[in-house]
């Protein structure tokens, strides 16, 4: 019995050894992912160089005016029935100048791509007293576009010319040549405008090789003149004595003759701020104009307050290099005069001191003399 029983023990043992010894291994998981074999790079075919982008083909397109009652009406513009003699063409993306009816008296073409004004869309615009051309892209008027038309106001700033248009009608009130690359007036640009009151040149290239001694004369009736923010060293000769502004800031002048003003009856305004005027380049009585009631002398190179008139109501002399202010010397009268006698008390009502040397408090003599004065900027 005990035999048999240990024989049975080994026989067990036997059979759980065999199926120990042939059990296969499990096979373990990989940490890492299996490499895999890169795909060879394919080139990229290179793209064509774009060309730089050209006038005019970065135009947007034009923009068409709404529907009109009137037939002659250009499709890029509008004709409003309540005002049947302005013809309304601005912000349309306009290239070219359409056919003006022959109603129109009022023109209005500014904010748009004009490269050029030629005559044929004038031919039968006979009426017209207003063009309004400004912020185009214009570098050439034909000559003698404008001749026949009895044209008052002709606003051409904001554009690319280089010269003064030739040709001007007689009857031109206001010409605006504002912000333009103007650099020659040609002999003669102004001869037929005597009736011209405003003649707006601002932000040109001018220079004083660029305006004679005649360019000028023959504007007999001119009122206002704009040569501000163009190259001028000098005072610009020959300027009508008609003139009541003169404009003539951030240019290069350092000097103005003693005479320059003698014959000016009706001159009221004078701006010369961003020049580079000194004490020795004004004359002692230089702006010793009756008629003078602003003076702007601001952003120069002035150590000293210059003498002037009683009639001067604003004097402005900031940002210069004063430092001391002495009332008695420039009071334009005698301190003792009578103060209930007005027309002895100079009219001065604003000075502007700001940006100098100068510190408050306002010298008391300063303060006896203008009495009139309503405020001073120290």
């Amino acid at each position: 019995m005990k035999a048999g029983t240990g024989l049975f023990s080994a026989l067990a043992l036997f059979l759980l050894l065999g199926a120990v010894l042939t059990q296969t291994p499990r096979p373990k998981k990989p940490t890492r992912r299996p490499a895999t074999a890169r795909r060879p790079s394919v080139p990229k075919p290179a793209e064509p160089a774009q060309p730089e982008p050209q006038e005019p083909t970065d135009f947007p397109p034009v923009i068409l005016g709404p529907p009109s009652m009137y037939v002659d009406c250009p499709l890029e513009c509008s004709c409003s029935p309540s005002y049947p003699n302005a013809l309304n063409c601005e912000n349309r993306n306009i290239r070219n100048i359409p056919v003006i009816p022959p109603r129109t008296r009022y023109l209005y073409l500014q904010n748009n791509y004009i490269s050029e004004v030629t005559a044929e869309p004038f031919i039968n615009a006979t009426e017209i007293r207003w063009v309004n051309l400004a912020n185009n892209r214009i570098h050439r008027i034909d000559k003698n576009v404008f001749e026949k038309i009895p044209l008052l106001y002709l606003y051409v700033q904001r554009n690319n010319l280089k010269v003064v248009p030739a040709g001007l009608p007689a009857s031109l009130e206001q010409l605006r040549l504002g912000r333009n690359r103007i650099s020659k007036i040609p002999a003669g640009s102004f001869s037929r405008l005597g009736n011209l009151t405003l003649l707006d040149l601002y932000h040109n290239q001018l220079s004083d090789s660029d305006m004679g001694k005649n360019t000028f004369k023959d504007l007999k009736g001119l009122v206002q003149l704009n040569l501000a923010h163009n190259i001028l060293k000098k005072m610009p000769a020959g300027i009508p004595s008609s003139l009541i502004q003169l404009f003539l800031d951030k240019n290069r002048i350092d000097d103005v003759p003693k005479d320059y003003f003698d014959g000016f009856t009706h001159l009221a305004f004078v701006r010369l701020n961003y020049n580079q005027l000194s004490d020795k380049g004004l004359p002692k009585t230089v702006f010793n104009i009756t008629s003078l009631l602003d003076l702007q002398l601001s952003h120069n190179q002035l150590t000293s307050v210059p003498l002037f008139n009683g009639h001067l109501e604003h004097l402005h002399l900031d940002h210069n290099s004063i430092e001391s202010i002495n009332g008695t010397q420039i009071c334009p009268y005698s301190l003792e005069a009578d103060p209930s006698d007005h027309s002895m008390l100079p009219r001065l009502r604003y000075l502007r001191l700001d940006g100098n040397h100068l510190s408050p408090p306002i010298p008391l003599d300063v303060i006896m003399c203008f009495r009139h004065l309503h405020s001073i900027v120290i």
